[in-house]
């Protein structure tokens, strides 16, 4: 295993340089610049700038500059919010994203497996299909749509909740919600087929011969197995997810690091986009390693190579 690790390791350092190099690159190709979009600022002024922040030497220079920078875990100061260094804006937004992500995924989790175990349990009768109609929209209509309508039932007609910020336990309702809508139905209809799977192996035909209790039959035997294609989905949602959703972030004037994603590509914030999006990438390639541990944890037969 420990051998695994170090390979998984090191292939994911690969990834995060790649990604890095192509978002650095890409970047700069397109037209324009950060203090382009500034009003009333002079050639000389715009100059003076961009010599600040080493943006008047060659491309590549500034490559390898940022990228030697980045190593000692220095993504530079932000271009646009001036006296704030990325690493703290990333330190600030980050705890906001991931408190609400993680409850997102935790809420997704803890009702689409039940969900989708009664749906596999059921099926073809009348609670499978409300399960499925109900998991379909779900993946079938947008966040921003999800958004919409809780904010507009529950904060404006109802006002139930309130739609903006998170100060208190009941800001985190709507966004939470609205957050965990499409992976609680992607985690249902996925737990519902790979249950279905399972229940027709010969091992679950055997134990029910044998007499085995429904109970241990289900929970010990099928849902062990069943249950890892949506461990393998769970790494790149917690991933996607505790980073916070641009579109609900947005909605909901959550100042999470979603937002902060797009204000940078916004205003052209090089240092920001760079920074963020290599955190980003960072955490995604770290989830998905974890997944692959916890796959070994729970099927010992997996062979980790």
């Amino acid at each position: 295993m420990g051998k695994y690790i170090c390979k998984r390791l090191g292939m994911a350092l690969v990834t995060v340089f790649v990604v890095a190099t192509l978002t650095f690159f890409l970047m700069n190709m397109v037209p324009g610049g950060p203090f382009m979009s500034e009003k009333a600022v002079s050639p000389k002024a715009q100059a003076a700038l961009e010599a600040k922040y080493g943006l008047d030497k060659p491309l590549f220079q500034q490559y390898l500059t940022y990228m030697k920078d980045a190593l000692h875990g220095d993504f530079g100061d932000s271009l646009k919010q001036r006296g704030r260094t990325v690493s703290s804006i990333i330190a600030t937004k980050f705890p906001v994203s991931a408190r609400l992500g993680g409850l997102s995924v935790l809420v997704a989790f803890c009702i689409g497996v039940p969900l989708g175990c009664i749906s596999a349990l059921n099926r073809g009768k009348l609670t499978d299909n409300i399960i499925i109609v109900v998991a379909t929209c779900g993946i079938a209509v947008p966040s921003f749509v999800i958004c919409t309508v809780l904010m507009y039932t529950f904060s404006v007609k109802l006002g139930w909740l309130p739609s903006l910020g998170l100060t208190t336990w009941k800001h985190y309702i709507l966004p939470v919600t609205a957050l965990a809508f499409y992976p609680t139905a992607y985690i249902t209809r996925l737990m519902r087929s790979s249950m279905l799977d399972v229940m027709g192996q010969d091992y679950m035909r055997t134990a029910r011969a044998k007499g085995v209790n429904q109970f241990f039959v289900l929970f010990k035997h099928a849902l062990r197995n069943a249950v890892l294609p949506v461990v393998t989905y769970l790494g790149p949602l917690l991933a996607y997810t505790v980073t916070g959703s641009f579109i609900v972030e947005k909605i909901f004037t959550i100042p999470g690091l979603g937002g902060e994603f797009i204000g940078s590509i916004t205003n052209r914030d090089y240092t920001v986009i760079m920074g963020t999006t290599i955190f980003l990438a960072t955490l995604m390639v770290f989830m998905n390693v974890v997944v692959d541990i916890v796959y070994k944890i729970i099927d010992p037969r997996i062979k980790l190579k």
